[in-house]
C-alpha cells in the first residue's frame, strides 16, 4: 500500500500542535498583562478637569482635610464632589482674578455646577460605600494613594475586582484606628499588629462574609 504522507508529516504536525499551544499561552499571558496594565486601568493618568485643582497644594501644602471638600465620605456611599460654594469660600478672597479660576466664578454666577471628571470609580454594577470603609478604619490613601503629592489627581490603584477582593479576604493590613483614616503618610505604632487584630473585633469586621457576591453586587 503506497504511503500517503511523507515521513516529515509527523514532525510538521507536532510543530503545528505545539506552536498552537504556545501561541494560545502567549495570547493568554499578553491578555492578562494588558488587563492589568495602566493602559486599561488608568493608573497614574491624570484626568482633564474644568479647573486644574492641585491636591498637592491644597492638601499637602495647605493641610486642608479631605472632609472639607468631600463632605459625604463619613455618612454616605458617595464621598461627594466639592460644590462651587466650597471653592469660593476661599477664592472669593484669594486669587479672585486668576484666569484658571474663571470656570469657578462663572459657575457661581450662573448657578451651574462644575462638571468634574471622576478619577476613581467602579462600574455601575458594583456597590461601593465610602462611609463603611472609613468608619471601619480603611484610610483614604489606601485606595486613593498619596494625593498630597499629586499636582493633578490620578488613579493610584486599579480598583479591580481582584484588587478589592485581596483586601476583603485579608483586611487587617489595611486597617488603622478610624480617627486616623484621613491622615496622610500615617506611621503605624510598633504594636500595630495587635491593634489591627483588636480592630477586627471592635469594628465588627467579618472577612468570612466579605467575599460574598451580594456585598458588592446588589
Amino acid at each position: 500500500m503506497p504511503q500517503i504522507f511523507a515521513r516529515s508529516a509527523n514532525g510538521i504536525t507536532r510543530f503545528v500542535l505545539w506552536g498552537g499551544v504556545c501561541t494560545m499561552l502567549l495570547v493568554a499571558t499578553a491578555g492578562t498583562a494588558l488587563l492589568r496594565s495602566s493602559f486599561l486601568t488608568g493608573v497614574g493618568e491624570a484626568a482633564a478637569q474644568p479647573v486644574p485643582f492641585s491636591h498637592k497644594h491644597h492638601v499637602g501644602q495647605l493641610g486642608i482635610d479631605c472632609r472639607y471638600c468631600h463632605n459625604g465620605v463619613e455618612t454616605s456611599n458617595s464621598a461627594g464632589l466639592p460644590a462651587t460654594e466650597i471653592c469660593m469660600t476661599c477664592h472669593s478672597q484669594l486669587y479672585t482674578n486668576a484666569a484658571m479660576l474663571a470656570p469657578i466664578r462663572t459657575s457661581l454666577a450662573r448657578s451651574q455646577p462644575l462638571h468634574w471628571q471622576r478619577v476613581n470609580s467602579v462600574p455601575d454594577f458594583v456597590y461601593f460605600n465610602h462611609s463603611i470603609h472609613v468608619n471601619k478604619g480603611v484610610a483614604c490613601e489606601t485606595c486613593h494613594g498619596a494625593v498630597d503629592d499629586m499636582p493633578l489627581m490620578a488613579r493610584a490603584e486599579p480598583l479591580s475586582m481582584e484588587w478589592c477582593l485581596g483586601c476583603h479576604r485579608d483586611p487587617e493590613p489595611n486597617l488603622r484606628p478610624p480617627q486616623d483614616a484621613f491622615l496622610m503618610h500615617w506611621n503605624p505604632p510598633e504594636d500595630i499588629a495587635k491593634i489591627r487584630q483588636s480592630l477586627v473585633k471592635l469594628l465588627d469586621v467579618h472577612p468570612e462574609t466579605m467575599t460574598d457576591c451580594y456585598v458588592c453586587h446588589r
